[in-house]
């Protein structure tokens, strides 16, 4: 979806960090309205506005999750040192987060994400503002999540990127899901090429925020 079409909202609410108006959010049975504690033990977030604590190493700050997320000690340094050799942190992992690069904070980023080893991974738009080394750290992320059989869902407007990343589709506009399923599936309810002109099609068709009076909110 386009900015302000709703997507960090939606995340917002299935994290339970804003209360829905209607609807739910559920995995493996539990509710979002019901449960939201549990909801976010489920759930690994990867956001492009998420920093890092300064003055800590990414050891530490690994631990300080682990632990929050209900892992003891044991079982927090065991995770650690497993997400440390997956995503190539162990030439960083005991200096200070000030003193990291942009690709070795955005794997740290990563690595925080997964060490309660979540069923589900949101990533609100990943890649934005990282150069094509940072990039190509989120998509060997996204592989590493698929090989180890979790949920995944990207929040982007970046088409190229959603086509890189995901096996199906929705696309979002003014808080509303427009088209949802596979790309050969939208391609045919559509009757559009691709997934660019399937986009500038809804943009094209839709009424204007400005025009209908109503409001958007911009993310």
């Amino acid at each position: 979806g386009p900015n302000g079409a709703g997507k960090t909202t939606t995340l917002r609410m299935i994290l339970g960090l804003l209360e829905p108006t209607s609807g739910d959010a559920a995995i493996f049975g539990c509710s979002v309205l019901t449960n939201p504690l549990r909801m976010k033990r489920l759930i690994g977030l990867v956001s492009a506005s998420a920093g890092l604590y300064q003055w800590l190493t990414p050891r530490e700050m690994l631990q300080y999750f682990a632990l929050g997320f209900g892992l003891d000690r044991e079982q927090a340094s065991q995770r650690i040192d497993e997400l440390s050799h997956r995503m190539e942190l162990g030439t960083f992992l005991d200096r200070r987060c000030a003193t990291l690069s942009t690709g070795q904070a955005q794997r740290v980023n990563l690595a925080r994400a997964l060490v309660h080893d979540p069923p589900v991974v949101l990533l609100d738009e990943p890649t934005r503002g990282l150069d094509v080394v940072g990039s190509k750290v989120v998509i060997d992320f996204v592989q590493l999540l698929r090989e180890a059989g979790k949920a995944i869902i990207v929040c982007t407007h970046q088409l190229e990127e959603a086509e890189r990343f995901c096996d199906r589709f929705g696309l979002l506009y003014q808080g509303k899901l427009k088209y949802q399923g596979t790309l050969d599936e939208l391609k045919t309810e559509t009757g559009q090429p691709s997934l660019v002109e399937i986009f500038l099609s809804l943009m094209r068709d839709a009424p204007s925020p400005l025009i209908d009076g109503g409001l958007v909110d911009h993310e």
